[in-house]
């Protein structure tokens, strides 16, 4: 079971009458133990509790009891040989009223909960299930039951909207999915007028057999894609002209709404009646970016790169460098206003951007940085200067592009509310911004210049076909007023011998054609050269840790060092996401940089080595590199392999 089947499992357990007796099982149940299991449990054969509690060895020893009986009950388990014998990772006593539980081999704190809300700590026991969790998802009940719910209305709305699920609609699908979402996170948060205003207006005019479900939808849509003044030539339904014009691309175009059913109509009913206001947009769109991926939602709410992974690239790349810089500046205004001026001109630039959450926790961090800045000047009130428009990226499917675009505007929103207030975070959101800086493409045949260009420059093409055309066929006229760019991601893992033809077709249109031995990342690494060179750049992408090993090294690493400076790295760690028995993936990070710095930061988890020099082998050394040889130095046999 994935995360969200274990979601929609507990929360059916806790609506359902308490069972005294049958609430151990059914909770392991929920968890995806086999009815096998359960079974020996029930029959003592596996229940190793010595208190008349359920004690799964290895996982947990749970024990019911009658209303008053908590606190002796958990001392029980807690004092219990049986839990330490069988290595219980966690004991939880629960009286159908109340339920309580702590973990046995990790500092996270205790579950203290009315038993109808304890769905809402399901994270903390994730690990029963061989899903190793990050903080943010343990605390983060709301966005997988969010894409759980969500899930459920795609594969209905498909089954009876067939055809919007081909090639030709799938993006008109995947447009709509994220109109809903937006209108539920608006109408809790106050952007729509009223608390709950976009799902009872549905519940009111839509017909109880769901007949006309899709029109009065379509109706709201348009209601919000016409200003004000518009609308009576418009002919916009009066019960519909409450909403506010939200446009900004979002709700421009066709609004046409797939026919909903009346399982569909109750699915959508129970989506908007979740709250809202406990979305983390970073997380919530690495989640549901599977839902429209059919080979990916077996995985549902499985993609999610933690936070302090994702700061592995961005602390080291420049948010480092500005932190120094706002503690250098102290209270002194003239600094600050300084650093706020560099702040507001510096671009983030994901070329493989997913569902945006490396540019949300990047705009987010930088958010942060502003309001301190902003406090120390005695401005607290100071409107952003950080345009989410210099936070881009490029997404090859067509989903994740719409929710990063989505996830940004949140995250916006949410940070204007945080630092500013409710009353100016509304005052300014609507209309949306119409530029589309979140771009829908291959990002190995398009000039990342053209998407992301420097702040102050202009960028003239000459090639009739901009997609396939190579980028030496750019030219570059421009005049750097002082901005920054940085590129940084998770492009995909594939290794030399797993890519597609059209990945190789890929790489030989970045000038890899003779280096097809090197894992597909490598042609995101010489894309970003040009970019580096051409700007004030850096760019730091996590790649698999083969490339600064054995004979990828030679391939790759001498065009690498000819056009930029290796000032930073992470030697290889496992860069697991929360999948259930996910292995994970063996990564490194380097920042490559225009600029030499004398002093180069070598990281190793926690710790991190000053050094002169950071070899392709990623050790403090020379760059010196090996290269392969046909025939041995010495009198041995020819190496046929290796």
């Amino acid at each position: 079971m994935n995360a969200v089947e274990i979601e929609e499992a507990i929360s059916a357990l806790a609506e359902a009458p308490f069972d005294l007796e049958e609430f151990p099982y059914a909770f392991l149940e929920a968890f995806g133990n086999k009815a096998t299991t359960i079974k020996r449990l029930r029959s003592g054969a596996s229940n190793k509790s010595d208190i008349g509690g359920v004690l799964q060895t290895s996982n947990i020893h749970i024990k019911t009891c009658a209303p008053g009986q908590m606190s002796q009950t958990l001392t029980e388990l807690r004092e219990s040989p049986a839990t330490k014998r069988g290595k219980a990772k966690f004991i939880l006593a629960t009286d159908g009223q109340t339920l309580e539980a702590e973990d046995l081999v990790s500092d996270i704190a205790p579950i203290v909960c009315e038993y109808p809300d304890f769905p809402e700590h399901f994270g903390f026991f994730l690990p029963l299930a061989g899903i190793s969790t990050v903080m943010q998802i343990r605390e983060s009940a709301f966005d997988i039951k969010a894409t759980g719910r969500l899930n459920r209305l795609y594969v209905e709305l498909l089954k009876d909207n067939p055809e919007w699920g081909r090639a030709e609609r799938r993006h008109d699908m995947n447009h709509f999915m994220a109109r809903l979402i937006f209108c539920f996170f608006a109408e809790d948060t106050d952007i729509f007028d009223k608390a709950d205003l976009f799902t009872s207006t549905i519940d009111q005019m839509s017909d109880k057999d769901s007949g006309n479900t899709h029109e009065v939808i379509s109706e709201l849509f348009r209601a919000m894609n016409t200003e004000s003044d518009d609308r009576t030539e418009a002919g916009i339904a009066r019960w519909a002209n409450v909403f506010p014009y939200v446009n900004g691309g979002l709700f421009s175009g066709s609004t046409d709404v797939p026919r909903f059913s009346k399982i569909a109509r109750s699915y959508l009913l129970h989506i908007g009646n979740l709250d809202w206001t406990k979305i983390n947009p970073d997380i919530f769109g690495s989640m549901i970016q599977a839902v429209a991926d059919d080979e990916e939602r077996g995985a549902l709410g499985m993609h999610y790169t933690s936070v302090p992974n994702i700061l592995k690239v961005l602390n080291p790349l420049f948010l480092d460098d500005l932190r120094e810089k706002l503690e250098e500046a102290g209270d002194n205004p003239r600094k600050l206003l300084n650093l706020r001026s560099r702040m507001s001109k510096i671009r983030v630039f994901d070329p493989a951007c997913g569902s945006g959450n490396f540019l949300v926790i990047a705009y987010k961090e930088m958010r942060a940085l502003e309001a301190e800045i902003n406090k120390r000047r005695g401005e607290p009130d100071h409107r952003t200067e950080i345009p989410l428009t210099n936070y881009r990226g490029i997404e090859l499917r067509d989903f994740p592009a719409e929710i990063a675009r989505l996830a940004l505007i949140i995250a916006e929103y949410q940070c204007d509310v945080t630092y500013r207030g409710q009353k100016e975070a509304l005052a300014e959101f609507l209309p949306l911004d119409a530029m589309n800086w979140i771009t829908c493409g291959n990002a190995l045949r398009l000039d990342w210049l053209s998407i992301c260009p420097p702040t102050g420059t202009g960028v003239k093409h000459h090639a009739d076909d901009l997609f396939m055309s190579p980028v030496d066929q750019a030219e570059i006229d421009f005049e750097n007023e002082g901005g920054e760019t940085y590129i940084c991601g998770n492009p995909p893992y594939l290794g030399a011998k797993k890519k597609s033809k059209e990945q190789i077709e890929d790489m030989n249109a970045v000038g890899l054609e003779k280096a097809q031995l090197l894992d597909y990342v490598c042609a995101f690494i010489i894309k970003g050269l040009s970019v580096i060179q051409r700007t004030r750049c850096g760019m730091a992408l996590v790649s698999t840790s083969s490339i600064c090993q054995g004979e990828q090294v030679a391939l790759l690493w001498p065009r690498v060092l000819q056009k930029s400076y290796m000032n930073f790295a992470h030697r290889p760690f496992k860069w697991a996401n929360s999948a259930a028995n996910n292995a994970g993936v063996w990564c490194t990070i380097v920042g490559l940089e225009a600029e030499d710095k004398r002093e180069k930061r070598l990281f190793l988890d926690d710790q991190v080595q000053i050094c002169s020099n950071i070899s392709p082998y990623l050790v403090p050394a020379p760059s010196v590199i090996c290269t392969p040889r046909s025939q041995p130095l010495s009198d041995i046999a020819n190496m046929k392999m290796g």
